[in-house]
């Protein structure tokens, strides 16, 4: 096993934690599992999620501006929207609106 698999599996258990109509950053999930310079191998995880047997709420992820970044990722051109949009999340031009109220910081709720 590749130390990144270790990484990936450490990013997917975290994201799994992400509650209904809540969201989390890259780099939010890099800094809990003590790599904060990491945000863009979490984004590298957050891509090859799909490719997991147990489900990764993967849309829950979002860049530290509230972004949509990985959307296009998806199948179908605005599933990540659609998908948080379903868990009440309001997006205006690919960016989550309120980002401070639906924001989950893994350090504060996992610590």
């Amino acid at each position: 096993m590749k130390e990144s698999d270790n990484f990936f599996e450490k990013v997917y258990q975290v994201a799994r934690l992400i509650p209904y109509g809540k969201v989390t950053t890259y780099g939010s999930i890099a800094k809990y599992l003590g790599a904060a310079r990491s945000a863009r191998m979490v984004g590298w995880a957050m891509n090859n999620s799909h490719n997991q047997t147990k489900e990764v709420p993967a849309h829950r992820v979002v860049n530290r501006k509230g972004l949509l970044t990985g959307k296009h990722h998806f199948g179908g051109t605005n599933l990540m929207q659609q998908l948080l949009e379903n868990e009440g999340i309001i997006i205006i031009e690919n960016q989550i609106q309120d980002l401070e109220k639906v924001f989950w910081d893994p350090i504060e709720e996992l610590s």
